[in-house]
């Protein structure tokens, strides 16, 4: 159960995020931030290089700062991106997540203003592949 001020905080944390974005080839910034286990925040923002598609996503940026803290479940996530159509996590960070967190995990999608969708990870990425298939 993901309460209102947790809530608050991951988003404020993931739109901080975002202004640090360096996004100097799409010029599409994002933040993400991630609650763990502990109740503490992580964030990361996408980072671009001019091998571009090379660069870093900012779930990703969010999973490495939680996992170098030591945490190791994701209990809700943010993403933060402006546009007409909802800034959801790509297919390859939505694996990442799967790695880190439950299927009925809160995925929070917000823009600068307004939180402006909520889906579950079981949602984005349905019969999904974990670590529990690689179990003997």
């Amino acid at each position: 159960m993901l309460t209102e001020p947790e809530q608050d905080r991951l988003l404020r944390a993931a739109r901080a995020a975002q202004t640090q974005a360096y996004a100097p080839y799409s010029h599409f910034a994002v933040g993400a931030a991630v609650l763990d286990e502990h109740g503490r925040v992580h964030s990361g923002c996408n980072v671009e290089n001019a091998a571009y598609p090379e660069g870093l996503c900012a779930e990703a940026g969010a999973f490495s700062a939680m996992v170098l803290a030591g945490g190791r479940r994701v209990r809700a996530l943010a993403v933060v991106g402006d546009g007409a159509r909802l800034v959801t996590p790509c297919g390859g960070c939505r694996q990442k997540l799967r790695e880190f967190a439950a299927p009925d995990t809160p995925v929070l999608v917000a823009d600068r203003v307004q939180l402006r969708a909520r889906f579950t990870l079981a949602q984005l990425l349905p019969d999904s592949f974990g670590p529990e298939q690689l179990a003997p």
